[in-house]
């Protein structure tokens, strides 16, 4: 995933965090806000240290990157989120983060308006 596509800076993350749109599942909780005047959606990763060492943390962080790479087509543009690793998201094999976040993108609206109808 391109640069572009991530939210990098203390800041942004406050802003995100700050309008308290959340939703949140046993593994994952994901921030909303949205930004109409943006050409494509930005994430924020944040993993903390109760999911284990760097290593650990690293592999779930690829996780979520590969997962979110794969719904791409299908998110919602004009939006910034976060996405926060639970500690009962260590560890888990690739198939149920890509379920997990599909559950809770679902709950959140991220996915654009064609995902919704085929349902």
């Amino acid at each position: 995933m391109r640069k572009s596509y991530r939210i990098k800076k203390e800041l942004e993350f406050q802003k995100v965090f700050e309008t308290r749109n959340s939703f949140a599942n046993k593994k994952f909780v994901v921030y909303v806000m949205d930004k109409p005047e943006q050409p494509h959606f930005r994430v924020g990763i944040s993993v903390g240290k109760k999911i284990g060492n760097a290593v650990m943390r690293n592999y779930t962080k690829r996780r979520i990157r590969q997962s979110i790479l794969e719904f791409k087509p299908l998110l919602r543009q004009d939006v910034d989120f976060l996405v926060i690793a639970r500690p009962q998201a260590s560890g888990l094999p690739m198939n149920e983060v890509k379920q997990q976040l599909e559950h809770v993108f679902k709950l959140a609206g991220l996915f654009a308006s064609k995902q919704s109808e085929e349902e």
